[in-house]
């Protein structure tokens, strides 16, 4: 958690008095009735109880008795707890004695993300079929694509197909628009991936998804498997509205496309989350079954001037300075929101 200090459980904070039913605590992350692994980002503010300046928040679970507690006014940062259903009890304490309550129910999955049973989605996005290309001008050198749907290599019966060449570390950008949400504030990105003969001429794989919010301006939800730093990647703006700078962070989590197997599929699954300015939370990653947590909070947020729009965009970065190429296959692409 990004606190002043985490107190022991027996803190005089704790009173052992009933928490009062009125709730001054806004829990923006995880969402009640939420599918969430763990751990997972809990995010929460309280600037006020029962008009008293807040000094300290806690969560605990179910009948617990043990309540975690740390001084200020939000909590940012992992929570683990095992697998199941239960309910997350998140409390704030007035400097005069006053105490809220916020409960959040969720359902922890064991090992593969989840998402709420309610969530809209997208599914089959690699089988539509108006995807563009073009060479993404962040990037030096060229390069040159082509994409189509096939039956093989395919899961479905209708993976879609990306051919790539390049020069100089060129990334060839493939993007669809596949629909509008402005209202969305919780997204899973769910695809599988097959990279086909050789991977020396992909540097970084990078999976995106776009969203137009009800202030117009447009959210970048970026992430990348880096192969130069050998990390996932997160996008942040480091710039302002005005004058935005897109900029890709680095994780403490790794990741190499280099040491993924060839002529296999891989289950690809990243969960993010905004709030209503535009700050992104990029919780988790899970790749083939193994959960990695990012636990990143950026401003992600851009003045674009597009519509209402959500798009997915998939890059393909070059490894070299000379020329090379790649054949990259994804299938069952699903967008989730909630």
């Amino acid at each position: 958690m990004k606190l002043l200090k985490t107190l022991a459980l027996a803190s005089s904070l704790l009173f052992g008095a009933a928490l009062p039913a009125f709730a001054a605590v806004t829990v923006y992350s995880p969402v009640n009735g939420a599918s969430v692994n763990s751990p997972f980002t809990l995010y929460a503010v309280a600037a006020s109880c029962s008009n008293q300046p807040v000094t300290a928040m806690g969560y605990s679970f179910d009948s617990s008795t043990s309540t975690a507690v740390f001084s200020g006014t939000q909590m940012d940062g992992p929570v683990s707890v095992a697998a199941g259903g239960h309910t997350l009890h998140v409390k704030a304490w007035g400097n005069a004695g006053a105490a809220c309550l916020t409960d959040v129910a969720i359902t922890v999955g064991a090992s593969s993300a989840a998402v709420p049973a309610n969530a809209q989605y997208n599914s089959n996005l690699q089988a539509v079929a108006n995807w563009g290309l073009l060479h993404d001008s962040g990037t030096p050198g060229s390069s040159y694509g082509g994409t189509s749907v096939t039956s093989s290599p395919s899961r479905t019966g209708a993976a879609r197909g990306f051919a790539t060449a390049y020069t100089y570390y060129g990334g060839e950008r493939y993007t669809l628009w596949f629909g509008d949400d402005t209202i969305a504030q919780n997204f899973m990105y769910d695809a599988w991936i097959y990279i086909s003969g050789s991977n020396a001429g992909i540097a970084s794989l990078e999976m995106d998804v776009n969203q137009t919010i009800p202030s117009g301006n447009t959210v970048i939800y970026g992430v990348q498997c880096d192969g130069w730093s050998g990390t996932w990647d997160y996008t942040a703006n480091t710039g302002t509205l005005a004058a935005p700078r897109d900029q890709w962070v680095h994780s403490a989590q790794p990741c190499n496309v280099k040491s993924w197997g060839l002529n296999q599929w891989h289950h690809v699954q990243i969960q993010y989350s905004r709030d209503t300015v535009g700050y992104v939370y990029y919780n988790y990653v899970v790749l083939d079954g193994k959960q990695q947590y990012l636990g990143a909070k950026v401003s992600s947020v851009f003045a674009l001037g597009w519509g209402p729009a959500l798009i997915t965009n998939f890059q393909v970065d070059g490894a070299t300075s000379g020329s090379g190429s790649s054949n990259i296959f994804i299938d069952d692409l699903v967008v989730y929101r909630w």
